[in-house]
């Protein structure tokens, strides 16, 4: 067995404002694990995530916005997380720079 540690902060973009990189952990037919990167990102206007899946959502460091349909407004902070159940319409509002998220997409 060959077993390799890696480190979730290794090889971060040091990208520019409104950049976004987004790492594939895992994935299989049930679950996709991503690490995402974003620099003072936001959602396009008038564009919503309107996923299939599940969303299990962390920031790991940093701070960012996140805005549903209807107005909702919820703000998260280094440690917040939160479920997304499928087909709610969401979207960055905006991010910190730097912010590290981590989300488990769950069919």
């Amino acid at each position: 067995m060959n077993l390799a540690v890696k480190n979730i902060f290794a090889d971060l973009s040091q990208g520019a404002a409104g950049e976004e990189e987004l790492l594939i952990l895992r994935a299989n037919s049930s679950v996709r694990i991503e690490r995402i990167v974003s620099h003072r990102n936001s959602s396009p206007p008038g564009f919503w995530y309107d996923q299939d899946d599940d969303e299990w959502v962390i920031v790991l460091r940093g701070g960012a916005t996140l805005e549903f349909e209807g107005e909702e407004f919820v703000e998260m902070n280094t440690g917040d997380y939160l479920e997304i159940p499928s087909h709610v319409k969401h979207r960055v509002a905006r991010t910190g720079d730097g912010t590290i998220w981590l989300a488990v997409h769950v069919k």
